[in-house]
């Protein structure tokens, strides 16, 4: 009997440990939501003008000249896996490899040190990523595709739906696709649209890359606070289970100690 209770007392420590960290952990989460939320829609509606722009482009018949806009039946596919920086968010970083394997991809960059430690190259965290980065990998991306080292480039990533519910989802960047719903404009572009689409892919690319990762990082709070609230919860009931055990063994220790001195007097 003592020994349960030694244990008992061992595992209530180690459980009221834990539930200290999920709650500290909880509350990191919480304080980035908002400022995350906020970036993730800032880069959004940039992200969304500049598609518009390379939209009416491509609407142009003379832009299907562009090497961007060139079709390919090869399979040599480029990913740009945007992951977490850190763990214990429910199921957001495996989502995201799970989705990975489904494409034969033949290179692969990885933002977020959880995609940087898989699949190798420069460490760029999601949490810090900035537009010098995202330029950067643009122009090369941009530039390998040109030389036709790429048939196509896409980025894996996730969708913030809600603060409850994030999807997996993969956004292709090239070759651009003409968009056949954009209405017939009197834009005039100088010099001409193919030299413009040409000059504005790096920041077209650059643009859909940086609203991904505000994206993807504000779908990894988020993710992250659900599942430690989930597991703050879990270990509540545990920590309440554990002293129920506790008492009822204590109880039961006492009772048999004042038996046994009962019958021993009675001797």
């Amino acid at each position: 009997m003592g020994a349960d209770i030694k244990k008992l007392r061992s595992r209530i420590k180690s459980v009221d440990s834990t539930l200290h960290l999920t709650k500290a952990m909880g509350l990191v989460a919480s304080s980035k939501i908002r400022r995350a939320t906020d970036a993730m829609n800032k880069s959004r509606q940039y992200a969304r003008s500049v598609t518009d722009a390379i939209d009416m482009l491509t609407a142009c018949s003379e832009c299907a000249k562009s090497p961007y806009m060139k079709q390919s039946d090869g399979d040599k596919i480029c990913l740009i896996v945007v992951a977490g920086d850190r763990g214990l968010a429910g199921g957001y970083n495996a989502n995201i490899f799970r989705l990975v394997r489904e494409y034969d991809a033949s290179v692969v960059f990885g933002v977020g040190k959880r995609a940087c430690d898989r699949f190798g190259g420069k460490l760029t965290l999601a949490e810090t990523f900035s537009y010098d980065d995202a330029i950067s990998l643009s122009k090369e991306l941009c530039s390998r595709f040109a030389g036709g080292e790429f048939d196509k480039v896409g980025i894996v990533c996730t969708k913030y739906v809600s603060m409850m519910s994030q999807e997996a989802q993969i956004k292709w960047l090239l070759p651009l696709v003409k968009n056949e719903n954009v209405p017939n404009q009197s834009v005039v572009f100088e010099p001409d649209e193919m030299t413009i689409l040409n000059t504005a892919i790096f920041e077209y690319v650059a643009a859909t890359l940086v609203a991904a990762v505000r994206e993807s990082f504000a779908s990894e709070v988020a993710a992250r606070r659900f599942a430690m609230d989930s597991a703050g919860k879990n270990a509540q009931q545990m920590l309440d289970d554990l002293h129920l055990s506790y008492n009822r063994a204590r109880q039961g220790a006492i009772t048999q100690e004042i038996t046994e001195i009962v019958a021993g007097s009675d001797a």
